[in-house]
């Protein structure tokens, strides 16, 4: 099984990984019953952890750190040239690689995450993915709700909270889950039932379906991007430039 080579931003080491290498490892850990947790790293997740070192410590302790968006991608060839990424890695485009991995190797799945809606919509969009159990997010999970998330025997477990919240969930309870696989996925939940806004192919091409998203939701994405996605630039420039003087 292929082990990925990492990237240092900020002191988190993120994974130099594409679809398949993650599959391998995904497929490799339910086939030998060993367990492992994944999470994602973007422009966000670097702006949250910087200076934060209880929550990059936090994050560091995930197995798997996949890049997720243009940002990383980017900032990894201003970094570290060839040494860097050498394709774009986005959650919402890998998926759907995992789903049809999942029902080709006929793994089971539990989800944990978003609205009754957006479940409800999943297991409609598919009726071949072997679900076995499906919780939706509250603050506080009701007691029922929640043994059956905790006593599931499903392979894998998607959580979508919301980064860090999904991640200090998943290391909270990860000692307590049968599950061999468990995957922060953040709002990609919305990708499972197909209802995530990504506007456009050429957005993505030219890695603007995040405008989409803010569009959606001017006030609750305007600090995250407007002012995250600059601020994120800035720094890496920052971290280049601090760079070239050593």
């Amino acid at each position: 099984m292929t082990n990925p080579e990492k990237i240092s931003i900020y002191g988190l080491k993120i994974d130099v990984i594409n679809y398949s290498i993650l599959s391998e490892r995904i497929i490799g850990a339910i086939s030998s019953n060993s367990k492992l947790i994944i999470t994602y790293a973007n422009a966000n997740t670097i702006n949250r952890i910087f200076r934060n070192e209880a929550l990059k410590k936090a994050v560091q302790s995930f197995d798997i750190i996949h890049p997720d968006g243009v940002g990383i991608f980017i900032a990894s060839k201003l970094l570290f040239g060839k040494g860097g990424l050498r394709s774009r890695f986005t959650g919402s485009d890998y998926y759907p690689i995992l789903i049809s991995e999942l029902i080709r190797n006929n793994f089971s799945i539990s989800f944990y995450g978003d609205t009754r809606e957006t479940l409800m919509e999943i297991q409609k969009q598919h009726t071949d993915l072997n679900i076995r159990s499906m919780v939706q997010y509250v603050p506080d999970t009701p007691g029922e709700m929640y043994e059956s998330l905790m006593n599931s025997s499903a392979d894998v477990l998607l959580v979508g909270h919301g980064f860090p919240r999904q991640e200090e969930w998943i290391l909270n309870n990860q000692g307590k889950l049968n599950y061999k696989v468990i995957i922060a996925v953040g709002d990609g939940m919305k990708v499972f039932a197909g209802t995530k806004l990504r506007g456009p192919k050429i957005f993505s091409v030219l890695g603007l379906e995040w405008f989409i998203r803010f569009l959606s939701n001017p006030v609750k994405y305007f600090k995250r991007y407007i002012i995250g996605n600059p601020l994120f630039l800035y720094r890496i420039i920052m971290l280049k430039m601090r760079n070239l003087r050593v």
